[in-house]
C-alpha cells in the first residue's frame, strides 16, 4: 500500500501540474510547452525570475546619512550661535541657519514620503508628492530668501516673537 501511495503521487502531481497549466496559458497544439518541474513552472519574465544585485558597497547609501546626521548635528550649534549673536546683525549667519532648518524638513519629508508612499506601490500618488515636496521646499526658500533679504530675517523675528 505505501509504495502505490509512492508511485501514484509523481502521477497526480504530474496531472494537477498539467489541468492547472492548461487553465493558466492557451494550449493550442496540445503539446506541453513546460517540462515538468517540482513546485510549478519557472516562467521568465515574471516574479519567479531570480534578481539583479548591485555590487557589494560598504559605503552605498552612506553618504545620504551621513549628511543627515552632520546637518542634524550641526543645527544645534549654528542655533545657539545664531541667537548669541543677535544682538547685532549677521545675515550670513542667519541665512545659513534659514536654509539649514529648510533642508533638515526637506530630508525628513522625503524620508516620510520614501517609507509611506513609495512609487512602486503608489505609481500615481508617490512622484506626485515627491515633486510636490521638492515645489515646496523651492517656495519655501525663495520665501526665506525674501524674509531675510527685504524683511526683518530669521533671528529678529524670533527674538521679537520671543519677547512679545
Amino acid at each position: 500500500m505505501a509504495a502505490r501511495r509512492l508511485v501514484a503521487r509523481p502521477v497526480l502531481l504530474a496531472r494537477l501540474h498539467t489541468a492547472s497549466r492548461s487553465q493558466n496559458t492557451a494550449n493550442v497544439t496540445g503539446v506541453d510547452t513546460y517540462k515538468y518541474i517540482p513546485g510549478g513552472p519557472i516562467l521568465p519574465g515574471t516574479v519567479n525570475d531570480a534578481t539583479t544585485f548591485p555590487p557589494p558597497s560598504k559605503t552605498h547609501g552612506s553618504h545620504h546619512w551621513a549628511f543627515e546626521r552632520l546637518l542634524s548635528a550641526a543645527l544645534i550649534p549654528l542655533t545657539a550661535s545664531t541667537f548669541a549673536l543677535s544682538a547685532s546683525p549677521y545675515p550670513v549667519l542667519d541665512g545659513v541657519l534659514a536654509v539649514s532648518l529648510v533642508i533638515h524638513s526637506h530630508i525628513g519629508f522625503d524620508s516620510m514620503l520614501v517609507d509611506y508612499v513609495h512609487p512602486r506601490k503608489f505609481p500615481t500618488i508617490g512622484p506626485i508628492a515627491t515633486w510636490g515636496l521638492r515645489a515646496a521646499t523651492l517656495s519655501v526658500l525663495v520665501g526665506v530668501y525674501q524674509f531675510n533679504t527685504t524683511d526683518i530675517g530669521l533671528t529678529e523675528l524670533i527674538m521679537r516673537v520671543w519677547h512679545a
